[in-house]
C-alpha cells in the first residue's frame, strides 16, 4: 500500500475500505453508468489478456482434496475448523507463510506453501467449504497502511475467513452464532480490528485488483486494464478499483478521465482517502484549487491520528534522501503507536544512511523485539550482523 512516490500517487493494491462514511461530498453523485468509465478504445487488446476464472481461482488440487478428506473426518465444525488450522500452521504439516507479494491462485497457494492474505484465505476457504465447513469471508478494517514497491506506495488491506459452529438441535440461537477465525497474520488476529461479511464477487474484484496493480506497477498497462475491468465486472461497487483504474489513466497521459474515474471512486465509498489524494493531485494541477483544498482538509481530518500515515510521510522522505525528517515522521508515528516493528525499522535505515550505526543498530534491535513474522526477524538478523561489523 503505497502512495506518493516519484508521480505523487498512491497506488491501492488491496484496498479493503470499511462502510461507508456519513460525510456529505455533494459535487459527487453518482451520474452515470460504470460502463461509461471504461476506455476500451485506449486499450486495444485487452480482451487478449488471459485472466484466471472464478473457477481456476477456487479449484482443489489433488493434495488440497486429500486434506478436505483427513478434515471431513472430524465429527462437527470445530473440531474440523481445529484440523484445518494444524494442517496450515504446523510445522509437521504443510506450514503456510505470508508473502506479500504473491497473488496467487488457491492451488499455487498450497503447493509453493506461500502467498499474501488474499491468497491464502482464498486457498482456506476453498478446502474448507469442501470439507462441508460454513465459511465466510471477513475484511478487516485496519488502518490505512503503506509498504513501498519499487518508485510506488500502495495501500493494502486485509481479510480473513470465519468459520461458523452448527447449531445443536437441542439449542435456540437467540443472538450471532458462534464462531473460529483463520487469519494468516497474528499481528491483526491479536487486534480487535472491526470486520465484516463481504462476498466471493469482492474476493474476486480484489483478486483481480491486486493483479492489476502489480502489472501496472511492472508499465504493463494493457494486462492492468484487463485486470481492472474484470474486477469491476465482478464487484462494480467494489472502489479501490477504481481507484486504481484513474491512477492508471493518469499514467497514460489521461488527466481528465483520472479525475472521473477517480470522482466515482469516491461516489462509492467516501472513505476511499486514496482516490481523494490523488483526485486532489490532479485539481491542483488544473488550478482547481478551491475544491482540492477541501479534499486536502478532509484527508488530513482523517489521517491526523493515524501512525501510518506519518510513516509514509517518513517513507517519502526518506525515499527522496531526506533522512532527518525522515525520523521526524518515524518519531511521530511511533508516538501514536510504539509497537510497530516496521517504523523501528525505518529510524534505523534512516540513522545508517547518516553514519549514526550506533544508533541505527539500536533500532533494529527495537524492530526485532516488536516483530512476531519469523522471516522478518531473519532479515533483520542479517541486518544487525551487518551493522555489527561496521561498527
Amino acid at each position: 500500500m503505497k502512495a506518493l512516490i516519484k508521480y505523487s500517487l498512491i497506488s491501492a493494491a488491496l484496498l479493503l475500505m470499511a462502510c461507508q462514511s456519513t460525510n456529505s461530498l455533494k459535487s459527487y453523485q453518482v451520474k452515470n453508468p460504470a460502463s461509461s468509465f471504461y476506455l476500451d478504445k485506449k486499450f486495444k487488446g485487452y480482451q487478449n489478456i488471459v485472466i484466471e476464472t472464478e473457477t481456476e481461482i477456487f479449484a482443489l488440487s489433488e493434495d488440497m482434496q486429500q486434506m478436505v478428506k483427513s478434515i471431513s473426518t472430524e465429527r462437527d465444525a470445530r473440531e474440523k475448523t481445529n484440523q484445518l488450522l494444524k494442517q496450515f500452521f504446523s510445522p509437521e504439516k504443510i506450514n503456510l507463510a505470508y508473502q506479500s507479494g504473491a497473488n496467487v491462485i488457491a492451488s499455487e497457494a498450497f503447493e509453493n506453501k506461500t502467498a499474501n492474505c488474499l491468497s491464502l484465505t482464498i486457498m482456506a476457504f476453498a478446502i474448507a467449504k469442501a470439507a462441508k465447513l460454513d465459511v465466510a469471508f471477513q475484511s478487516v478494517d485496519i488502518p490505512e497502511y503503506w509498504v513501498r514497491n519499487g518508485n510506488v506506495n500502495m495501500l493494502t488491506g486485509h481479510i480473513n475467513l470465519a468459520v461458523f459452529e452448527e447449531p445443536l438441535p437441542q439449542k435456540l440461537v437467540f443472538w450471532q452464532r458462534n464462531k473460529i477465525e483463520v487469519d494468516f497474520d497474528p499481528f491483526v488476529l491479536k487486534k480487535s480490528f472491526p470486520k465484516h461479511k463481504i462476498n466471493k464477487n469482492t474476493v474476486l474484484a480484489m483478486f483481480y485488483n491486486n493483479k492489476g496493480a502489480n502489472a501496472m506497477i511492472n508499465g504493463d498497462y494493457l494486462t492492468a486494464y484487463a485486470y481492472f475491468r474484470s474486477a469491476t465486472d465482478s464487484d462494480p461497487l467494489f472502489s479501490p478499483t477504481w481507484g486504481n483504474l484513474g491512477i492508471l489513466y493518469r499514467f497514460k497521459g489521461l488527466p481528465q478521465s483520472a479525475i472521473n474515474t477517480y470522482r466515482h471512486a469516491i461516489t462509492l465509498n467516501h472513505n476511499n482517502l486514496t482516490a481523494m489524494s490523488n483526485l486532489s493531485l490532479l485539481l491542483h494541477l488544473n488550478n482547481e484549487h478551491d475544491e482540492a483544498r477541501q479534499l486536502d482538509s478532509q484527508i488530513m481530518r482523517k489521517r491526523a491520528n493515524n501512525p501510518y500515515y506519518y510513516a509514509l510521510l517518513a517513507d517519502e522522505r526518506f525515499y527522496q534522501g531526506d533522512y532527518n525528517d525522515a525520523i521526524k515522521h518515524y518519531k511521530k508515528a511511533i508516538k501514536l503507536d510504539d509497537n510497530i516493528h516496521e517504523f523501528y525499522f525505518g529510524l534505523a535505515k534512516s540513522y545508517y544512511m547518516l553514519d549514526e550505526i550506533a544508533k541505527a543498530e539500536s533500532y533494529i534491535k527495537k524492530a526485532m523485539r516488536y516483530n512476531r513474522i519469523a522471516q522478518v526477524d531473519q532479515q533483520y538478523l542479517v541486518k544487525l550482523n551487518l551493522l555489527q561489523q561496521v561498527n
